[in-house]
């Protein structure tokens, strides 16, 4: 499915491609003179509101705050207008990067597509014009994700061998944040073997992280984020191979028991994605146990990644609607789902 003003392949990679290999990566002064200044404790709150709008986000998922982010983004847009020092400049053009980065999920999360991208290529011009590559590489990474749900795959990949092209001298924590992406494409492009060594890859590579240097936006990708994303892939597999099975439980319910207990999205999707697995196994009462948890978890988030994933389970669980645990989980997820399926 294509979504209108959603931009891809050679119309999207093309000019990504020129810009971050031949742009300047240089934030530009303001034509013209303006006096306002800005000072650097202006500075550290605007960078430690990046930063809690990007934790809430991680936290609970969904596009609620999205028009407050939206607001400091804008404002922070209009400080570079005016002339400041070359740090204050790189500082204040950084925080554009992350607040871009931040809308885009939300927009994302919140099923906006054609604008989450523009924010993620707002985040990368941003981020490579205030010297920051890492970030370039790991906003670049979010639009891969974007094109993976998309079913756009190819466009994904040639996306993470950007990003991997720009984070030579990122913390490993990033580095292996990028194979598993490289290895979500694989999965898509139904090529197990590749997706093993890239998924070993990115653990060996995890295996060498030191998060007392990683900066603070890569938090998310721990040991549970590892085991869901590459669960999640597995029992993608699985679905059109079922004896990926055993191994997607086994990732995913390893997510589950690390994940911190305030990453309600990504919990509901572990879940969700548990059930399914046992589902796909054949154990339908332990299966809807696992689902009547997920959707206690579901309940406590707005995000539309997790309404598309709970409308799926509810379309893969049809067959065996007949039978009594699953009639009852069904009516439970059916005014979830609100809406057609």
């Amino acid at each position: 499915m294509l979504y209108s003003g959603l931009l891809v392949g050679a119309n999207l990679l093309e000019p990504l491609e020129r810009w971050l290999l031949y742009g300047t990566g240089q934030a530009a002064e303001p034509s013209g003179f303006t006096a306002y200044r800005v000072g650097l404790q202006e500075v550290e709150q605007l960078e430690n509101a990046a930063r809690v709008f990007r934790e809430w986000d991680d936290q609970y998922g969904g596009g609620l705050r999205r028009k407050a982010v939206i607001g400091q983004l804008n404002e922070v847009n209009e400080l570079l207008t005016h002339t400041q020092p070359p740090e204050i400049r790189r500082r204040l053009t950084a925080v554009l990067a992350h607040l871009a980065e931040t809308v885009a999920t939300m927009s994302w999360d919140s099923g906006q597509q054609a604008t989450a991208q523009r924010y993620y290529v707002l985040a990368v011009r941003a981020a490579r014009a205030a010297g920051d590559s890492a970030f370039a590489a790991n906003s670049l990474a979010g639009m891969a994700r974007q094109l993976l749900y998309l079913g756009r795959t190819a466009d994904a990949l040639e996306l993470v061998r950007l990003a991997q092209e720009q984070a030579t001298t990122a913390t490993a924590t990033v580095q292996a944040m990028l194979r598993t992406r490289e290895a979500w494409a694989y999965a898509h492009l139904d090529r197990p073997s590749a997706f093993h060594r890239a998924c070993d890859r990115a653990q060996e590579t995890m295996g060498e992280s030191a998060p007392s240097i990683d900066p603070y936006w890569i938090g998310y990708f721990d040991d549970s984020e590892m085991a869901g994303t590459i669960g999640g892939r597995l029992l993608e597999m699985a679905q059109r191979a079922p004896e990926f099975a055993s191994e997607a439980a086994d990732q995913i319910d390893r997510a589950i028991v690390l994940r911190r207990p305030n990453r309600l999205r990504s919990t509901a999707l572990d879940q969700l994605g548990l059930a399914e697995a046992r589902l796909i196994q054949g154990e339908l009462e332990e299966a809807c146990r696992l689902g009547h948890a997920a959707l206690s978890t579901v309940e406590q988030t707005a995000s539309d990644r997790v309404r598309v994933k709970l409308r799926e389970m509810f379309a893969r669980t049809e067959y065996v609607a007949n039978v009594h645990v699953v009639a009852e989980l069904r009516d439970r997820m059916r005014v979830l789902v609100a809406g057609p399926v």
